[in-house]
């Protein structure tokens, strides 16, 4: 999120030790910013020296017009993701679902390419130049070059991939989390395709739509656009099979490109463009057909979905509900029905946002507009519906206390009612997030079938709807206006470029499976830079590394231990640790991505750990939350708990007024203190500033495997 190499390691300058500037390793810094020894760790009742070093990414995700044009196509992020988030399956199965994944992200790229034909083309070029006379020969040209130029800067920017310093051994054990997580040898192969098959349906469109070509004379570049298309469709859907698409050379990836480019002069050359501002013949039905073959995609892959995840549920089947895969691990189909109707939503948006500027209303779009706006008009309604009650839900008070907190602020009744209030806030979020998903895509499906019904059947909004398509225009407006001044603001602002950034953290980490017009993987570049380096500092004899993540980077440092613990022999793999941090390894990876890190794979790493596994929580964090136990309880003054391998002895108290519950240290917050020769923050922080809480050097001691007696720390009291 934009993080700064200040603040990554906790210190007033740092400068880069090594990295190639977009993965940079940073050290703290003395006066004459040479790289300085870190703060001496106490443990075991004497001082052990620490080096501090940090790898910064935000490069990979923040800052910079190209990054930031990232969140226009959240979409295809999505669409993505949706691969990723496939419960494990057969190989019948998994390669049925893997292909209608890749189909409904081509269908989706065919749907935004035609969305902006749609407003260059029709829009402005055939009715709104209309009145130009000098530019009457030129508009079909006209309005096919913006879309050409949209779809080569998509191609080109999406063909960026990070380079890798050094090389890395190929995972020998498939139990540990992330080690599925891989290039893709198909992307190059999908670029082309979607590049193609987004241009043939402009070039469909302009000669008369689907079901035929508008006059004879563009017959032939009709049949070659119907060509074009098939052919995307049926190399992407024939990509997942055991060669991987190397059967789709270069050189014919070359070829279809020419043809495709081939295909566009012509019928920038040949078009007819009709006179009197009249709308093109072939706009809607190409519109209504894409939507529709989207659709029933969305449609086929939820159903077949459904048999997979019955068939992997024996994975997860005696784990407790909270740790369940989302949705039983169907939750795969709703993100894709929100990544469909996010992109035609967006693209309708654009197109009335064009219309109401050029300030003609006798200007036309497809009639299909309208009833997307209603639909739009609807969801913007129950946003504010749900956002009322949200609101009252949080400023209620709801249950009782959780069990943590009385003994977390023990004779401190002053910092445990707003605690409890941030923790039932957090593990409401934490636990109903994903049904907020579920209702989202509920909603805008059901929306979604009664707007498609009323289409067809020609059926007039009551009296008491008339007003959804104006706050659905209204709404569409200003996403696709907020979402293009959020882009120009990112380039300008560095804490706009955070929060845009926070987006591509998310979007980025996934490698280009199903939709190649997404952010580049940057785990492909972190994970291995990572791991390289952490070899390089076990390589000086007695040395212990501490791989510390925070928040997103947890998941990049588990899944990096988890390679070095498969690469290293038994004798090194003690001298290595891993510290987490605001972690959602626990309520949200595992469930959102079983095939990917599931439960068993983090029980797997952290039975690999021997006990050298310590995560740092706090239950007020919204977005961290436990990672390695769960059904907490208090018994007698004590907190219980069940862990990786079964039932825990009660938790420890530790000298900073931490509970250190298996490998889980629960964090007092507000902290306790101030403490002598600590830093300290007062307040409520949440999922903010881990590091200045006196357990995290116990916490760093432990997964170092040292031991962390100490004695008590002396607190500050200023009470009279």
């Amino acid at each position: 999120m934009g993080t700064t190499p200040e603040s990554l390691v906790d210190a007033v300058v740092a400068v880069d030790v090594a990295g190639d500037g977009v993965g940079r390793l940073v050290r703290p810094a003395d006066r004459l910013r040479r790289p300085a020894p870190g703060p001496v760790l106490q443990a075991g009742g004497r001082p052990v020296p620490r080096t501090v070093e940090g790898y910064l990414w935000s490069a990979m995700t923040s800052g910079g017009a190209a990054k930031a044009a990232w969140a226009l196509l959240l979409p295809f992020s999505l669409a993505n993701m949706t691969h990723w988030m496939l419960p494990p399956t057969g190989r019948v199965l998994g390669g049925t679902l893997r292909s209608l994944v890749r189909l409904a992200a081509l269908v989706l790229t065919m749907l935004l390419v035609t969305q902006v034909t749609v407003v260059s083309l029709d829009l402005v070029a055939g009715q709104w130049l209309d009145q130009f006379s000098q530019l009457r020969p030129w508009r079909a040209p006209i309005g096919l070059a913006p879309v050409v130029v949209i779809v080569a800067v998509l191609h080109k920017l999406s063909a960026i991939d990070w380079k890798v310093l050094g090389t890395q051994p190929t995972p020998r054990r498939d139990l540990l989390p992330g080690t599925r997580i891989a290039a893709d040898p198909d992307a190059p192969a999908l670029h082309v395709l979607h590049a193609t098959a987004g241009l043939a349906c402009a070039a469909l469109l302009a000669v008369g739509g689907p079901f035929g070509p508008s006059s004879d004379r563009v017959t032939t570049a009709w049949i070659v656009a119907w060509v074009l298309i098939g052919a995307s469709v049926l190399i992407t859907l024939a990509l997942d099979a055991p060669t991987e698409g190397r059967w789709f050379k270069p050189w014919a990836r070359r070829t279809l490109v020419v043809l495709t480019l081939l295909e566009l002069a012509a019928v920038a050359a040949l078009t007819p463009m009709p006179s009197n501002g009249l709308h093109l013949p072939g706009t809607d039905p190409t519109v209504e057909s894409i939507v529709a073959v989207l659709g029933l995609t969305c449609i086929a892959f939820g159903l077949v979905l459904i048999p997979a995840a019955v068939l992997a549920r024996g994975g997860w089947s005696e784990l407790p509900a909270s740790l369940r895969p989302w949705a039983g691990g169907w939750m795969a189909a709703p993100v894709l029905v929100i990544a469909s109707l996010l992109g035609g939503g967006f693209g309708a948006g654009v197109a009335i946002t064009v219309q109401k500027a050029l300030g003609d209303d006798s200007l036309q779009l497809p009639p299909g507009y309208r009833y997307v706006t209603t639909l739009w008009g609807v969801a913007a309604v129950l946003a504010v519906v749900v956002a009322l009650i949200g609101a009252a839900v949080f400023v209620l008070p709801r249950g009782k206390k959780p069990v943590e907190i009385p003994l977390l602020h023990q004779g401190k009744p002053e910092d445990a009612e707003p605690a409890a209030k941030a923790w039932r806030a957090a593990r409401l979020r934490r636990n109903h997030g994903h049904h907020a998903v579920l209702a989202t895509a509920g909603v805008l499906s059901a929306g979604a079938v009664v707007s498609v019904l009323m289409q067809v059947r020609g059926v007039d909004l009551p009296w008491w709807a008339q007003p959804l398509p104006g706050i659905g225009i209204t709404a569409l407006g200003a996403f696709a206006l907020g979402a293009l001044r959020q882009v120009y603001v990112a380039t300008k602002s560095p804490d706009a470029a955070r929060q845009v950034g926070l987006l591509n953290d998310i979007a980025g980490f996934w490698p280009r499976e199903a939709h190649p017009l997404v952010p580049p993987c940057y785990a492909l570049k972190a994970i291995p830079e990572l791991v390289a380096r952490a070899r390089e500092h076990l390589a000086e004899p007695g040395a212990r590394v501490v791989l510390a993540g925070y928040s997103q980077g947890s998941l990049l440092a588990a899944i990096a231990v988890a390679r070095l613990l498969d690469t290293l022999p038994a004798h090194e793999r003690e001298r290595v640790g891993l510290v987490t941090a605001g972690s959602p390894l626990q309520w949200a990876y595992p469930r959102a991505f079983p095939a990917i890190v599931s439960h068993d794979s983090l029980a797997e790493l952290a039975k690999a750990m021997g006990g050298r596994w310590r995560a740092v929580c706090r239950g007020t964090d919204a977005i961290g939350g436990g990672v390695t136990t769960w059904d907490r309880q208090a018994f007698d003054g004590q907190l219980l708990g069940v862990g990786f391998e079964g039932a825990l002895p009660a938790a420890e108290r530790s000298a900073t007024g931490a509970l250190v519950l298996g490998g889980d240290h629960w964090l007092p917050d507000p902290q306790r203190g101030p403490i002598a020769g600590r830093r300290w923050r007062p307040g409520i922080l949440r999922h903010n500033d881990y590091t200045s809480d006196p357990e995290w050097d116990r916490a760093i001691a432990a997964a170092a495997g040292l031991d962390v007696a100490e004695p008590p720390l002396t607190l500050w009291n200023f009470k009279h």
